[in-house]
């Protein structure tokens, strides 16, 4: 998805992926979004270490490089969305206040929570705070979004005539969206609240935007949310006798 709104240019450089393995643990495939515009170069969430050579091309793909990176708008403090802030160290580096003071008290080699990354940050000289409703850049506000991690926040680039929604985690997929229901979460109810603000926030024009932590952005058609663009998803595994012998595996449905 690239999409320019009120003076953004919203691209998607990675684009989440709606599944957990069966045996080896969380997929943690999350999106990673670009924003350009009002003098500013932002990342709305940063993936994990698989992702820096997509992340690093995704940006040389737009001209940029790390350095010219002015923000990193995490969502919350989980491994898959947060370790690479690192890549990005003298740009301003957005979390919110509660998150933060959550994710460094939670213990080592329990949780999701990228402990040392957290940890780090939490006296890192360009760490900014946030709080619920704070302007983080220009027309774009973050919101607590409580359930999948208690300081979870949202951000939403607000314009004349649509919005786009940055839900991370709070709402992973367009199941949980739909359904209310959500996985990984300490208490389901301020989940389904959380996701209803969402719907608020979505239904505000009807050309909005929804960007899921997991999943392909998504618009409302007839009050229904569907993809917007073509899922890309697929894992090459070595089951020959040689390194030219692959099978492809598509993880993709039509």
């Amino acid at each position: 998805m690239s999409i320019a709104i009120d003076g953004y240019q919203v691209d998607i450089i990675v684009s989440g992926f709606p599944g957990k393995s069966v045996c080896h643990g969380g997929l943690g495939w999350s999106t990673i979004v670009l924003l350009r515009g009002h003098g500013r170069i932002a990342l709305v969430d940063v993936g994990t270490f698989g992702m820096r050579n997509l992340l690093q091309k995704g940006l040389a793909d737009h001209g940029l490089n790390n350095t010219d990176v002015t923000e990193v708008l995490l969502t919350h403090g989980h491994h898959d969305h947060c370790i690479n802030w690192v890549m990005f160290r003298d740009a301003r580096i957005v979390l919110g206040q509660s998150e933060l003071e959550w994710a460094v008290e939670q213990p080592w080699g329990e949780t999701p929570v990228a402990e040392l990354y957290v940890e780090r940050l939490n006296d890192w000289p360009t760490l900014h705070r946030a709080h619920d409703g704070e302007e983080i850049l220009p027309g774009i506000t973050c919101h607590l979004a409580a359930g999948h991690t208690p300081g979870h926040l949202i951000y939403v680039l607000r314009g004349e005539s649509r919005d786009v929604i940055f839900t991370g985690d709070a709402a992973k997929n367009r199941a949980e969206l739909i359904s209310r229901d959500t996985d990984m979460t300490y208490d389901a109810s301020i989940s389904r609240a959380t996701i209803n603000m969402i719907w608020e926030h979505w239904r505000r024009h009807p050309a909005s935007i929804v960007v899921p932590g997991h999943d392909l952005p998504m618009v409302l058609e007839d009050g229904r949310p569907e993809y917007i663009g073509k899922r890309e998803a697929a894992i090459t595994a070595w089951y020959g006798d040689d390194m030219e012998t692959t099978t492809r595996i598509e993880l993709t449905v039509a």
